[in-house]
């Protein structure tokens, strides 16, 4: 083999490798801080007003179908209607995504730590899994307040029942006003259990379908936007085809007046009791449907501000 055709040969490679370096020494914690909560913000406003139908089918036995909660949500309130409730999970969309990526990583340095692995070590499957999972438990500590406050904002003129807030700090202090400041947290334990497989479900699926994708383990070379767009999406619907039964638990358990549950359990009872099996699964529609375009948005929105970023610095 000639020198001119080791180099032509070997120049594919190279490339790859030179910009996972750049990228690498270009990260900080602050530029990971700052990509993640706009990844956040970018699902978030992607998403919002069909996790709003998701919560009211959830919440209500009245729609028949995705669509006929969608033409009356919109009839009733207009198109502003659809982005009731999106104040709360957009401030909060960056410390929650950040605690979460924070979360993910720290998984994975106590599976390194317990196998004695070194930071260039490939995870394997069960081990992306455990670090996943582990992911929920800190983000659940912010998550719980502020889905209780979404919920209520989300349902609270759905039925012309119930208080009506004119923004989240209304409904943070009515919600403390009704049951105390613990009130916030109430679905804490729902939250817990809804994330927990969701988020092994989330990341397992982000980095199988992304390594099918680039034949790339995560961190290794350069992936398209289309390979993120595809395998944030659909990670994302993962996590929901999982997470869709404890998430009707928790919206229940929320949105329902003080003392009428004393936990999930008592949901679940209550619900199977009247409604059957079928309602664990009332909101897949709204939720699937949202979860591909807000997920791609999320992990495109964080690639992209990373990019800008060590353009700038």
């Amino acid at each position: 083999m000639s020198t001119a055709e080791a180099k032509a040969k070997a120049a594919p490679v190279s490339v790859p490798e030179t910009k996972t370096q750049e990228t690498q020494k270009g990260s900080s914690a602050v530029k990971s801080f700052l990509s993640g909560g706009f990844g956040g913000m970018c699902l978030v406003a992607a998403g919002h007003p069909l996790d709003l139908l998701k919560v009211r089918m959830q919440t209500s036995t009245e729609y028949k179908s995705t669509l006929d909660c969608f033409r009356k949500t919109l009839a009733e309130n207009g198109i502003r209607g659809m982005y009731r409730g999106m104040a709360a999970p957009l401030v909060g969309a960056t410390p929650v995504f950040a605690i979460c990526f924070w979360g993910y990583d720290l998984g994975q340095k106590i599976v390194r730590s317990t196998y004695n692995m070194s930071p260039t070590d490939s995870l394997s499957t069960g081990q992306i899994l455990f670090a996943g999972g582990f992911s929920a438990i800190p983000t659940t500590a912010i998550m719980a307040p502020m889905e209780r406050i979404k919920c209520s904002l989300q349902v609270a003129s759905a039925n012309g029942a119930g208080p009506v807030y004119k923004g989240p700090v209304d409904a943070a202090a009515g919600i403390v006003r009704a049951g105390g400041i613990t009130s916030l947290f109430k679905g804490t334990c729902a939250t817990l259990l809804r994330d927990v497989p969701g988020s092994v479900a989330y990341f397992g699926a982000y980095e199988l379908i992304k390594k099918a994708l680039t034949n790339q383990s995560a961190g290794q070379g350069s992936i398209s936007p289309l390979a993120i767009v595809t395998a944030g999406g659909l990670a994302g619907m993962a996590n929901w085809a999982v997470a869709i039964p404890p998430d009707v638990l928790k919206s229940r358990l929320q949105t329902a007046p003080e003392g009428k549950y004393s936990g999930v359990r008592q949901v679940f009872v209550e619900m199977m009791r009247t409604e059957g099996a079928g309602a664990l699964f009332r909101g897949m529609g709204p939720a699937l449907l949202r979860a591909f375009p807000a997920n791609a948005a999320c992990f495109l929105g964080v690639e992209l501000s990373l990019q800008f970023m060590n353009n700038l610095w």
